[in-house]
């Protein structure tokens, strides 16, 4: 919402003594004998009203038969019913006059001559959102989402995830990229493996994507650089701290670049955008959660097996020889280039090629390994990507050594009979970046419906 439109603009805008009007919901409702402290919020702006003797509330009743009660007329025997006809969550009109208040939240506040009901909730709140953060279990907060996100710093997240959009949506435009929207619901997903959603489309199989890989490879082709933000499906069951089945991913993929390094360095100056947007748009939001942003210079770098080295002498246990990074080798990584490098962030490259999608490229100098990488955020993977194969021969033979069906895969092929040019790319999670750099535990906490293997609802 544009300043100019919210509530506390308009308040602090108005002179001392002029008569304003403003809409919103009460958040809260602070009796003290003769007067009555109003708490006015409208999407997350609040402003102070004060109720006083000689203050109106126009029911419904009276509104409809137009009363101009809405001016501040009233009777003396209505003051007591006007009082306790108020209720948190009503949505009403107030009309007052401005006075400048230092106590008050922005240095004014309403006194209320008149407030017409607009809407009633039709019971209680059935948990507190107006006193600090929302004292409930992470299960309850999110049975309850719609109503506990009207709690300030529950939705002061969601807007740093606003932000945390914006910046990297406005970074790319500004290098060129143009941004996409996929498929969904397709024939065959990009990775393959036992994580997939299948479903019946009209007599076919299909499923629900797993990323947009194909199709932004392909749009390589039209656009040079393409960007899509929308949601991606696993089928994990899982049931971690770290895992969702719906989540959001922030993709991009570029051509004619010299190798995934220059992803890399994308990725570091779309991060460098997106915090320096919520430094100096989102201030509000950072200092009610006390939310410190990372100060980014070059990201360091570590190979896949440097990095599984470092991670058995840290933790001081053997190399562990699988093709990923576990949790605990993350998190210990994650520490010390914190520690050694004041950075909270690192990217691991050079993964296996065994453990990389078919479309990875290997690495010419040794094929063992592929010319990808990670980026850990404070000791959790936010982002996987890499350079592709673009050459049709070997992607054939790349096909043909894994026992692959190239029929299967003859659409996605076609672009690479047709010539590419050499390109790479990225995803990252947004609920995980999210979840890192508001110092949470849980990726629940950082998503605003989660789905997971048991929630399907709200």
């Amino acid at each position: 919402m544009k300043k100019e439109m919210e509530m506390a603009w308009i308040l602090c805008q108005a002179e001392d003594g002029q008569e304003i009007s403003l809409r919103g919901s009460i958040h809260a409702l602070r009796p003290m004998g003769e007067i009555t402290f109003l708490i006015l919020r409208r999407g997350q702006s609040f402003v102070q009203c004060v109720w006083e003797e000689g203050c109106k509330v126009l029911t419904e009743e009276e509104q409809e038969d137009g009363a101009d009660a809405a001016k501040g007329r009233r009777t003396t025997e209505g003051q007591t019913k006007d009082q306790k006809a108020l209720r948190e969550e009503m949505a009403v009109e107030i009309t007052g006059i401005v006075r400048k208040e230092p106590r008050a939240i922005h240095g004014a506040e309403l006194r209320v001559s008149a407030l017409r009901i607009l809407s009633r909730p039709a019971e209680p709140m059935p948990l507190c959102i107006n006193k600090g953060r929302v004292k409930a279990s992470l299960e309850t907060r999110l049975n309850l989402r719609s109503v506990t996100l009207r709690n300030p710093l529950e939705a002061a997240r969601f807007r740093i995830q606003e932000g945390l959009v914006r910046g990297f949506r406005d970074y790319l435009h500004g290098q060129g990229f143009t941004e996409v929207h996929t498929p969904k619901l397709i024939a065959k997903g990009a990775e393959g493996g036992a994580n997939i959603f299948h479903l019946q489309y009209f007599g076919q199989q299909a499923e629900l994507a797993q990323s947009p890989q194909f199709y932004k490879q392909a749009l390589v082709g039209v656009y040079d650089r393409v960007f899509e933000v929308g949601p991606v499906f696993r089928a994990e069951k899982h049931n971690t701290v770290r895992h969702l089945n719906e989540y959001v991913s922030m993709d991009l993929e570029m051509g004619y670049i010299d190798g995934f390094e220059d992803v890399m360095e994308m990725e570091t100056g779309a991060l460098k955008a997106m915090f320096r947007l919520l430094e100096e748009e989102y201030d509000r939001e950072l200092s009610a959660l006390g939310v410190e942003v990372p100060q980014i210079g070059r990201i360091p770098r570590i190979r896949f097996d440097e990095a599984k080295e470092l991670a058995a002498q840290l933790s001081g246990r053997p190399v562990s020889r699988t093709g990923d990074l576990g949790p605990e080798e993350e998190a210990v990584l994650g520490r010390y280039f914190r520690e050694q490098m004041g950075s909270d962030f690192v990217f691991v490259t050079h993964y296996p090629s065994r453990k990389r999608p078919f479309y990875a490229m290997d690495d010419p100098k040794d094929p063992r390994v592929t010319l990808s990488f990670d980026l850990l955020f404070r000791g959790l993977e936010v982002t996987t990507g890499g350079q592709r194969i673009h050459d049709y021969g070997r992607m054939m033979q790349k096909l043909e050594d894994r026992g692959m069906d190239p029929e299967e895969l003859s659409s996605y092929l076609m672009i690479f009979r047709c010539g590419m040019p050499p390109h790479g790319g990225l995803g990252i999670g947004l609920e995980r970046l999210t979840m890192k750099l508001l110092g949470e535990d849980n990726v629940r906490e950082a998503s605003l419906y989660p789905r997971d293997v048991k929630r399907l609802t709200p």
